[in-house]
């Protein structure tokens, strides 16, 4: 540890600067006042492309062009990091006919740009984009007779000199303010390499703005505390910064990343994957915690927003105060740290094709998914393999033809097979646009002369194992109640299902109550490690996902949780599954991610991290955290705190892969749910991310408040 800073670092919780500047900075976030300097509309391009007859690779780096000239450069008074959005939308490239005709016969994923991957945001602060410019150019140099990399190559020209213009007409309207600093800062970044954590932070920041207004989405941060450090430890042995002065920077950034979520798209409002890890090793293996790691969370506790979304890479050999440290983030009802483990994570990326020395460097996607900063160009949620469905129909389908339950569970795993056999079948035509402005800031392409969008040096897609537990705690009440005590016939059962329990309350009770429960007994976890084996087996026998990857099983449950029960929103309201054989009745929910079920009654905490560690997590690698919900009285002193940090250092002890902890007391939310004007900062964890509860949708709302009934 630093001589200069380890007095201030130690198990402080608290922020070292004065906070009345950027108390109001965050109080103007939370009253929507950036929207006030919002322009009227965007610039409307389709007739420009049109009338130059552009290229689709042309058109977006004209896009970004375009959506830069557009922006107004606002500065307030009291900001010493810049850039607040005020072209409202990204406006289309193609009509919707030229779209359909385009696109027709092609998969695109999701809203179809390219997102949920990680830049490599440390090599391309180190460099700058004026180096990243004159690669390009002595790329194109030398493959004159290459017209597609000319044409990429020129596209990616163009979106650099548009960030540098953008930063440059920044810095005359800070000179105009008479911000001397900050002017000073943007006439030298983003496009050359920043000599202080000051210039760091400022040059990220506009950076990773312009990829949102590419139309990109789901942007993460990556490891904030490796590559932002050497600055930080510079300007510290040269006493151009303290610890303070660090903190407040840092923080201002965080609540600069809370400006323009608004228009962000995701399934919720702060659904935005504006996620940045922290801790883990080096490529050598020592461990990776630094002052800024510490740092980090300290002004996430200060600033206490959504975003950024903040992970945590530990081992069993992490310190309790970091964990301790971490923990106060929980009990503030933030939904995170999410903590990943490096003992589990890195050896599984090795053993599923990932270069050891890319594997130690690993991020997150925007909600758990793992993926390589700037290496990766990973669709790593192509769908979900519905395990209760699997479940459901073999159960069903076993019982009504009097199988063994050795047969039922054999229909469930072929079930799984054919889903993934599916999903990986509607991805054969994915078509991913041209991205120019994000290739610049990726490994390889400006080198290569190749899009993203043809793909990097990692390209595997990854599928979510969703409400295993469930599907688990219905095949085991069946093996149970059926054919070992014998004391439930199958008609019976396929009638109780069928009436959704009506007139079966008893039935539904044993099947609730007695029949064995994934984090409560063995037979079920049994069950679960089965199916995920067989979800396992099932992506491995793609040997190619058609884009040159591999398809990763994965144990999360993301939005799934929800539309498996409620059906996906614009399609039929009617339940895509209905009463199951774990006791739940049509259009409850399953359980989320790795959790126990809704209604299952656990012995404890321990008890559910034994039963997941049972996974082979080395097979099931696209990550998905284990959810625990902790009622708040579980933090109210000091001694609670280090019991939680204890907890996460079994989580770590005995090989699991992801933890989610969560708390905020069930009357809040009840309470938040009638008078959501008393409640308009009150965070919770909805899955991989983090929301303003009074802004979500009544379903995940509903989700949330059963989860705590459950915890509490």
């Amino acid at each position: 540890m630093h001589s200069l800073v380890a007095e201030s670092l130690v198990l402080c919780s608290t922020t070292n600067f004065d906070t009345s500047r950027l108390d109001a900075q965050k109080l103007r976030v939370r009253n929507l006042e950036y929207k006030t300097v919002r322009l009227a509309a965007s610039p409307e391009l389709l007739t420009e492309c049109e009338r130059e007859g552009l290229s689709w690779p042309r058109r977006a780096a004209r896009l970004v062009r375009r959506m830069c000239e557009a922006e107004k450069p606002y500065i307030h008074p009291d900001e010493r990091i810049v850039f607040t959005r005020t072209t409202p939308s990204v406006p289309p490239i193609y009509s919707p006919e030229q779209w359909k005709e385009r696109t027709d016969g092609c998969t695109l994923h999701e809203l179809g740009p390219i997102s949920n991957i990680c830049a490599n945001w440390g090599n391309v602060l180190s460099q700058g984009l004026l180096e990243r410019r004159r690669v390009a150019l002595e790329t194109r140099q030398r493959l004159t007779g290459d017209s597609e990399a000319i044409e990429f190559l020129d596209c990616a020209i163009e979106t650099i000199d548009a960030v540098l213009d953008l930063a440059a007409r920044y810095a005359n309207e800070a000179l105009r303010m008479g911000k001397s600093e900050v002017a000073e800062i943007l006439e030298r970044v983003p496009a050359l390499p920043p000599r202080t954590f000051h210039e760091a932070l400022q040059s990220l920041r506009l950076m990773h703005a312009v990829v949102w207004m590419g139309g990109h989405y789901h942007v993460g941060l990556g490891r904030i505390d490796q590559y932002l450090w050497p600055y930080l430890k510079e300007d510290l042995e040269n006493h151009l910064l303290d610890i303070a002065g660090a903190e407040e920077l840092l923080a201002e950034f965080f609540i600069s990343l809370n400006k323009d979520s608004d228009l962000y798209p995701g399934v919720q409002q702060g659904d935005n994957g504006q996620t940045v890890m922290l801790g883990g090793q080096t490529q050598d293996g020592r461990d990776a915690v630094n002052e800024l790691t510490h740092m980090a969370i300290r002004v996430a506790l200060y600033t206490n927003m959504i975003d950024p979304k903040v992970n945590l890479r530990i081992t069993e050999n992490t310190e309790l105060s970091l964990l301790t440290l971490a923990t106060e983030l929980t009990r503030r009802g933030l939904g995170f740290p999410q903590y990943s483990n490096d003992a589990v994570v890195i050896p599984a990326l090795v053993a599923n094709g990932y270069d050891p020395a890319d594997a130690w460097n690993y991020t997150v996607a925007a909600c758990w998914e793992f993926i390589i900063p700037g290496k990766g160009m990973e669709v790593v949620n192509i769908g979900a393999v519905s395990m209760p469905l699997a479940a459901d129909q073999a159960i069903r389908a076993g019982l009504s033809a009097h199988e063994t339950f050795e047969s039922i569970l054999k229909r469930t795993t072929e079930n799984i097979g054919e889903q993934v056999r599916d999903l990986v079948k509607s991805y054969s035509r994915l078509l991913l646009p041209p991205a120019p402005y994000y290739s610049v800031l990726m490994d390889g392409c400006l080198e290569a002369g190749r899009d993203l969008s043809f793909g990097l040096k990692y390209n595997n897609y990854g599928i979510h194992g969703a409400a295993s537990s469930s599907a688990a705690d219905a095949l085991a009440a069946v093996r149970s109640l059926v054919f070992i005590e014998k004391s439930v016939e199958p008609e019976e059962l396929l009638h109780a299902m069928a009436a959704n329990f009506e007139g079966y309350e008893a039935l539904q009770d044993r099947l609730l109550h007695e029949a064995p429960k994934t984090g409560n007994d063995p037979e079920a976890d049994e069950l679960l490690v089965t199916l995920f084996d067989a979800l396992a087996d099932a992506c491995d026998a793609v040997q190619d996902n058609g884009r040159g990857g591999r398809v990763r099983p994965g144990t999360g449950s993301a939005m799934y949780y929800v539309w498996l029960t409620r059906g996906k929103p614009g399609d039929c309201d009617d339940a895509p599954i209905g009463a199951t054989a774990d006791g739940r009745k049509k259009g409850e929910f399953f359980s989320a991610n790795l959790a126990p079920s809704p209604q299952a009654q656990v012995r404890g905490p321990i008890s559910v991290l034994q039963a997941f560690s049972r996974l082979n997590y080395r097979r099931i690698c696209n990550g998905g955290p284990i959810t625990m919900e902790l009622s708040d009285s579980v933090f109210a002193d000091p001694e609670g705190l280090e019991k939680c940090a204890m907890l996460v250092h079994i989580f770590a002890k005995l090989g699991c892969q992801q933890l989610q902890l969560n708390t905020v007391s069930l009357s809040t939310l009840l309470d938040a749910r009638e008078h959501p004007e008393r409640h308009r900062n009150l965070i919770v964890r909805v899955w991989g991310w983090s929301g303003y509860f009074c802004e979500l949708g009544p379903e995940y709302q509903e989700h949330i408040i059963a989860r705590h009934l459950y915890g509490d």
